[in-house]
């Protein structure tokens, strides 16, 4: 196979071009909101952050596992995990607002709680000891030197497996090579959890520093799988629009990536109502703040609203094989969780704000904005390969076409 038959099609450019213009138009607007209500701006934009974070590091999660798992529904959409990888200094940058200029919004507080940043010393509201040692901006592992450590972490793999993969394609029959990308691969996976749940600490959880659960860093990990997921379904229905992958894609292989999505929607609803069946049945003053604020009154809808739309009506309709392979039908609720789960992100963080649970202008501006700039990226990094993996041993039994 040649790598100039299987470059992006001409639509890839356009989808860049025009994503990198409405993202950067809707950032300009968004500037507005940060002058004139700076809290509201930085806590849209924390939500907007973990959105597109989790389409980068779920891709780098779902890279990984297929190299593990040497799965031919990974092989047709390798390119892809690999590109959206490679948006991860996008996120370095992007993360710098809310290191340098955020923080006193998102951290110190709000209505009659502290946050960590300003919290008093004893009495009422106080942190424990180790909530001090470990909520702070400076020492060794205050919270800057912990964040440089999770983007280290995820770069390196990043990294380690897109450079790899590049070498595959020039030595295909070194199988030292392929057995390093399974060596790497389970002890990454571990980093990449690892990392993923004390950063959802850091930049999410610790909103409310008086509550913490030990199975939030999964959900964000199994939320981020759900969003890489779908992102990677409907792209590679949107390439299958035009060659060379219309020639590529089957039923079979959007079987496979269905499959997959519906089983991270049970993983993560397993995660959820795990937290909150350990968290109702302790009964604990301190554990139940979170629910406390979120399941009554209007967050109480929003909840509802994320039960049934980011569960309920998915897990039923991708219970369905005819759906699962259905390319008009598929791609659809791909991309209706990703909307929903920005709306769970809304839910999780913004009630420790405000009690209305209604979104502002910010929290449709800042998602476009930086999502469109995300989006261009990544639709720039995918022109730079071939969209199959031409060296992969197991590339012409996964494309071969079968009758069912």
């Amino acid at each position: 196979m040649a790598a100039q038959e299987y470059q992006a099609p001409e639509s890839v450019s356009r989808i860049q071009q025009r994503a990198f213009l409405v993202g950067g138009i809707a950032l300009l607007v968004s500037l507005l909101g940060a002058t004139r209500t700076p809290d509201r701006f930085y806590q849209s934009y924390l939500m907007s952050f973990l959105l597109i974070l989790g389409l980068t590091v779920g891709s780098l999660g779902l890279l990984m596992l297929q190299h593990l798992t040497s799965g031919h529904w990974g092989i047709i959409i390798r390119r892809s995990l690999e590109s959206a990888t490679r948006t991860l200094p996008l996120l370095v940058v992007a993360f710098l607002p809310i290191a340098f200029f955020g923080m006193q919004y998102l951290y110190s507080g709000h209505d009659n709680e502290k946050g960590w940043l300003n919290a008093p010393l004893t009495g009422e509201g106080a942190l424990s000891d180790f909530q001090k040692g470990y909520h702070t901006t400076h020492g060794f592992f205050g919270y800057y030197t912990r964040a440089a450590i999770y983007f280290a972490l995820w770069l390196v793999l990043m990294f380690t497996f897109n450079i790899l993969s590049k070498r595959q394609d020039e030595k295909p029959d070194d199988r030292a090579l392929r057995l390093r990308f399974k060596m790497l691969a389970g002890p990454g996976i571990i980093l990449y959890v690892f990392a993923m749940s004390f950063a959802a600490i850091d930049w999410a959880m610790s909103l409310s520093p008086h509550w913490a659960s030990t199975i939030y860093g999964f959900l964000f990990v199994a939320g981020q799988l759900i969003s890489s997921m779908a992102f990677m379904i409907a792209v590679v229905v949107l390439l299958s629009r035009s060659e060379p992958f219309a020639s590529v894609l089957q039923k079979r292989h959007l079987h496979d990536l269905g499959k997959l999505l519906l089983a991270f929607v049970m993983l993560w609803a397993y995660f959820d109502f795990s937290q909150l069946l350990i968290i109702w049945s302790g009964n604990q003053p301190e554990e139940i703040s979170f629910y406390r604020t979120r399941l009554y009154g209007g967050w109480g809808v929003v909840a509802v609203i994320v039960l049934v739309f980011h569960f309920f009506v998915p897990f039923f309709l991708l219970l369905s094989q005819d759906v699962k392979r259905n390319a008009k039908v598929l791609p659809k609720i791909a991309m209706w969780l990703i909307f929903m789960r920005l709306v769970d992100l809304f839910w999780m963080t913004r009630p420790e704000f405000t009690s209305r649970a209604l979104p502002t202008w910010l929290d449709i501006v800042l998602p476009i904005g930086l999502g469109g700039l995300w989006l261009g990226f990544f639709a720039f990094n995918l022109k730079q390969c071939p969209l199959l993996p031409l060296g992969d041993p197991k590339l012409a039994e996964a494309i071969e076409h079968h009758e069912h």
